[in-house]
């Protein structure tokens, strides 16, 4: 089984993936991931993320180990993977690698979950269960901002709004797989919701389908 959750920035997808993953005892991916790790990689060598023959360079030498680097949730990275996820020559070098994983998840797991932006639309149309989830910028807004001064990073809320909104206008505005729900996804809006009750939301979701 295929899941696709997409949705975005801080609306809570990648928790409820993680989770749902977990509790079904699928294989995860966060395709976010991909984008950002291009984008500090390019970043890192000295290329500018809208370079598009650098990034694409990046991109197809991408291995897994890549995505496990510690920069990858820093705001510039997040940043310029917004920038970088919105060439069609970088996510055609990476469609592939997204869908071996769902269509052959890792270490012998029966199904895969992945988040994105267009993981419903895009990658895997043939997903048995799309997810899109969803938050008013305003909640969104404050789980980022709150999640930046965990880390330690110097920011004030109304950057992170207004950086936000340009980033939801980006996704949405691109001409190549723009943010937008699947036609027959489900959505979730958790702007009221906490991570436990956003799993039971999905697990319900899965049931009512008769996918549980």
């Amino acid at each position: 089984m295929i899941i696709a959750v997409d949705g975005p920035v801080a609306a809570g997808k990648g928790t409820l993936a993680r989770a749902l993953a977990a509790r079904l005892g699928f294989a995860y991916l966060d395709t976010g991931s991909l984008y950002r790790a291009v984008a500090a990689m390019t970043l890192a060598a000295g290329e500018a993320p809208d370079d598009e023959a650098a990034t694409e360079a990046v991109a197809r030498r991408l291995t897994p180990a890549d995505l496990e680097r510690d920069d990858l949730r820093h705001e510039a990275v997040g940043q310029a993977a917004s920038l970088v996820a919105a060439q069609g020559r970088v996510r055609a070098a990476l469609l592939d690698f997204q869908r071996r994983f769902a269509h052959h998840p890792p270490a012998g797991k029966k199904g895969a979950v992945l988040d994105g932006r267009d993981i419903g639309t895009v990658v895997c149309p043939d997903a048995e269960l799309k997810l899109f989830v969803t938050a008013s910028p305003d909640v969104r807004a404050e789980r980022r901002y709150r999640e930046l001064l965990a880390r330690g990073e110097e920011i004030i809320y109304p950057r992170v709004l207004q950086d936000l909104k340009e980033r939801d206008a980006r996704d949405q505005a691109r001409e190549v797989a723009p943010l937008r729900p699947a036609e027959d996804a489900a959505i979730l809006d958790t702007s009221e919701l906490d991570a436990d009750a956003a799993l039971q939301a999905a697990m319900q979701i899965l049931q009512d389908r008769g996918l549980r």
